[in-house]
């Protein structure tokens, strides 16, 4: 298939800026697979789509405030860091901008948009400067080149106290490129799940941005399963397919797990006939990730796959032709034109009825992409 099977016309102004002040008041497209319907509801309508012995898998990954900005040691140029992954210890992947200005053994002294260094300033800042009134130095070293085709650096952080404390207090939330403006203080609460708990995304899992606490315990209430799987979001999110087939994409590794009690949830749904429905689709690539195939002798296994608990590095790349081994039903966003996200919501449904649902969400003046309004394919 070719990248182009997957574009669709969007208005810049349909893309959202802000988040709705209330989580579930987004508006909720239905796609009914079978009947190959369309409906429009609210997001705080979702359970009327879910049954009792369902279960809904969330990602319980948590948003790391993974902007920084700072000024290059000795000649003050300003500088942005984007961290991307862990890669041991104090050492980190790290997108930079602008890169022709940072080279390795160069040193970034970082503080935040609130930093009260003067613009332009040039001088030896290695003994620190103030960030909101402290001083209290945070160094980035710059070690060389991590990717040389993404342009990533390996980049070694010095500083006093405990990393993510101090990153709370300097860093900002990584609001994706086509979110217009700073990210706020705001978005420290709105760009993260209600659930998360693990740190280490540098993006959101989008689709669960609109459950509230009390959606969730309506669900509960209703007999509906909950389980949570960790898949943390890397760049990879934000990366535009550059080949022109798309089987020659090859997708960017991220870090996924499931652990005993929640691969107990969703195969004990499994047994009992009940869907899986992902919300997102970072849970469905973990779900998918993390399938095995069961006993043949086990006949409540009618999918012949169940979820095996553990971690692992995952590639999966979901797009039209992928049979799914979990999933039944999927919760999500409405995501950019030849993106790697529209082809798996393609992959569940079909890329025309997908297409065909775009169209009348830009006709109906949809909200799109991360703090935009959801779908449910079912």
């Amino acid at each position: 298939m070719r990248i182009e099977d997957f574009d669709y016309e969007l208005p810049e102004e349909l893309i959202a800026q802000v988040p709705l002040e209330q989580r579930d008041s987004c508006r909720l497209m239905v796609l009914d697979r079978s009947k190959k319907t369309v409906e429009h509801r609210h997001f705080y309508d979702i359970l009327d789509y879910v049954n009792p012995g369902d279960c809904l898998v969330l990602n319980d990954s948590r948003v790391i405030p993974a902007r920084m900005y700072g000024i290059k040691d000795g000649t003050g140029a300003h500088i942005e860091l984007l961290l991307i992954k862990r890669i041991e210890g104090d050492r980190w992947e790290c997108m930079v901008r602008p890169g022709k200005r940072l080279h390795e053994g160069d040193t970034v002294l970082l503080a935040g948009r609130t930093s009260t260094v003067p613009s332009g300033y040039e001088g030896d800042m290695s003994e620190g400067y103030l960030v909101n009134g402290i001083e209290r130095p945070f160094k980035a070293h710059i070690l060389g080149i991590h990717d040389r085709d993404n342009g990533t650096r390996l980049v070694e952080f010095e500083y006093e106290g405990i990393f993510m404390e101090r990153l709370e207090e300097i860093g900002s939330m990584p609001l994706p490129p086509y979110i217009s403006r700073p990210a706020e203080d705001s978005d420290k609460e709105m760009y993260q799940t209600v659930y998360s708990r693990i740190d280490g995304s540098v993006a959101a899992p989008t689709a669960g941005l609109h459950f509230t606490e009390e959606l969730l315990a309506k669900a509960a209430q209703k007999g509906v399963r909950i389980a949570y799987v960790t898949l943390h979001v890397g760049i990879g999110t934000f990366r535009p397919v550059k080949v022109d087939v798309i089987e020659e994409h090859k997708m960017h590794f991220e870090e996924c797990s499931v652990d005993e009690k929640n691969a107990e949830i969703i195969n004990s749904t499994i047994e009992s006939g009940g869907r899986i429905i992902s919300v997102g689709t970072t849970s469905t690539r973990t779900l998918e990730s993390m399938a095995v195939p069961a006993d043949r002798t086990d006949a409540a296994y009618d999918k012949g796959f169940r979820i095996e608990a553990g971690s692992k590095s995952t590639g999966i790349f979901i797009y039209p032709g992928y049979s799914f081994r979990i999933v039944d039903a999927l919760i999500t966003n409405f995501h950019l034109p030849k993106s790697t996200l529209l082809m798996l919501v393609s992959a569940l449904y079909d890329r025309e009825e997908i297409l065909k649902a775009y169209r009348i969400a830009v006709e109906e003046r949809y909200r799109f992409f991360s703090y935009g309004d959801a779908m449910i394919i079912c």
